[in-house]
């Protein structure tokens, strides 16, 4: 049974599923190293509009595989900081992939459940979705999630619930900022498809654009020089082919070519 399932309908959007249920799918290097394949396949296809990544099963995922975790434990500190730096990279490619993502999150995330969360432009949970940033609890740190968690929901918040371990419901994850919707599990498809229509309203190289100037401007202090960055960047898009279509769809009231 493959570990990881691509499904993608005619619109261009392509259903990342963590396939391990017997596991709670909790991933292992192995598992890493397909997602971040995917993800780099996925964001170089000019066919793929959006990705929607979750769980089969009951849960979203647990984080790490306990077996991978009891070989890491054996591993020299090279060793370790490789295999880390694996789990780094998937994730990186997550949050930098050029389409954009959405987390169907239909059960419990764990650990790095919670990071592939943060990774995600949007984020749809189930009300009976559970949370868990629990790495303290069994001697670990929450160090390669940490700069999306931090992005996420903030340092304060960071703090309790890397510190405690505690579990959380999807209420409070979408107080936090983690989630961005809740919905009963049974009207959970439904809610992901609303988002997923809006999406594809959008340009997909617009979208690339926005993400990336997002990750630019995020915490930086408003000067000339980044004044003239964000002018360079609309610029370009009023200049694109993407932008002309777009501009001129919207004033001959009709569809762009770039919705689907």
């Amino acid at each position: 049974m493959s570990a990881l399932l691509l499904s993608a309908d005619k619109r261009g959007v392509v259903s990342v599923t963590l396939n391990r249920p017997q596991i709670r799918n909790a991933f292992d290097d192995a598992l890493i190293g397909e997602l971040t394949g995917a993800f780099r396949t996925l964001g170089a296809d000019d066919n793929v509009r959006a990705l929607v990544l979750t769980g089969a099963g009951t849960a979203f995922s647990a984080g790490g595989d306990i077996n991978w975790m009891k070989r890491m434990a054996g591993y020299d500190e090279a060793q370790n900081v490789a295999d880390a730096m694996g789990l780094a990279e998937m994730l990186r490619t997550l949050n930098e992939l050029p389409k954009p993502v959405l987390a169907r999150i239909n059960g419990a995330a764990f650990a790095g459940g919670v990071g592939l969360v943060a990774c995600c432009d949007i984020a749809v949970a189930a009300e009976e979705a559970m949370f868990a940033v629990s790495e303290v609890r069994v001697g670990l740190v929450p160090a390669t999630i940490a700069p999306y968690l931090v992005a996420a929901i903030g340092p304060r918040a960071a703090r309790r619930y890397c510190l405690t371990g505690e579990s959380f419901s999807a209420a409070e994850a979408m107080r936090l900022g983690l989630v961005h919707k809740i919905a009963p599990l049974t009207a959970l498809d439904e809610e992901v498809e609303k988002i997923l229509s809006s999406l594809l309203d959008g340009g997909p190289l617009s979208q690339a654009r926005a993400k990336r100037m997002i990750a630019e401007v995020a915490g930086r202090p408003v000067t000339q020089a980044l004044m003239a960055h964000t002018s360079r960047t609309i610029a370009e898009a009023r200049a694109s082919d993407e932008g002309r279509e777009g501009l001129a769809a919207f004033l001959e009231k009709r569809k762009p070519g770039f919705r689907r």
